[in-house]
């Protein structure tokens, strides 16, 4: 019987709008499968604001869909993008180095995957001209892409991600806001490279933010990132917290309700 009860409960928590479940969604670019997963919001939203997800170097974790799940619960629609695509999901360190790498140097290549996702995340229902890209670590590289590259999209939010930019790149200026989240003690960017993205943006007249969170290495964001900062990357949950905390004040400055 209790069992019972607890099944009609859920139902009637679906059916009212408080309850959201990650679906996958497979899609392709060109005769490469690419395996996302789409939220609908568990609270409606009359803008049908839209959040997209790219995720760390080894691609789709728990991370990014616990942060899906999240974003859902607090009324947006989201989705997953799968940059690498079926068959090239790295297996190690190693292999996700390369891989980001790649991605990196061929940055038009990251943003047709960005484009290709935020397709997907717009077929889900969210409204085209109401979205912000976040990402972490390789994929807050693929959110600064979004802006740099003039994707449709009202802003972007950078978790510890790369920051660096070829400099032979043209400059252009960069309408969606920008939010960088870094960690203060991350040992993978160097001063020389915060400097020249600090330049870039106010070349760019880019509306931008950087918070530095106090003994944050990179990863920090991340529960499987272990605990030892001496490693360069390890989770510290007080910076995790307020990063959290600044993505919603982002996105509702940013996104129409």
């Amino acid at each position: 019987m209790k069992n019972y009860i607890s099944l009609i409960l859920g139902l009637f928590l679906f059916s009212n709008g408080t309850f959201a479940q990650l679906k996958a969604v497979k899609y392709k670019d060109g005769n490469q499968i690419l395996n996302g997963f789409k939220i609908l919001p568990s609270k409606k939203k009359n803008a049908n604001p839209g959040i997209l997800i790219l995720p760390a170097w080894k691609g789709i974790d728990k991370v990014s869909k616990d942060i899906a799940t999240d974003l859902a619960h607090l009324g947006y629609h989201a989705f997953i993008a799968d940059i690498y695509g079926e068959g090239n999901y790295p297996k190690n360190n190693s292999e996700a180095g390369q891989k980001a790498g790649y991605y990196k140097t061929n940055y038009k290549d990251y943003q047709n995957r960005i484009t290709l996702a935020l397709k997907q995340l717009i077929t889900a229902g969210a409204d085209p001209d109401n979205i912000v890209v976040i990402g972490y670590c390789f994929g807050g590289t693929g959110a600064l892409e979004a802006a740099r590259g003039h994707l449709n999209v009202k802003g972007v939010v950078s978790f510890h991600g790369g920051l660096a930019r070829d400099a032979s790149r043209p400059i252009e200026p960069i309408t969606a806001k920008v939010l960088v989240c870094h960690g203060a003690d991350d040992p993978y960017e160097s001063k020389e490279e915060i400097a020249a993205f600090q330049q870039e943006m106010r070349d760019t007249k880019a509306d931008w933010q950087m918070i530095y969170y106090a003994n944050a290495v990179h990863s920090f964001t991340n529960p499987e990132s272990g605990n030892d900062n001496s490693k360069g990357a390890a989770y510290n949950p007080t910076a995790a917290k307020r990063a959290f905390e600044h993505l919603k004040l982002f996105l509702n400055e940013v996104l129409r309700k």
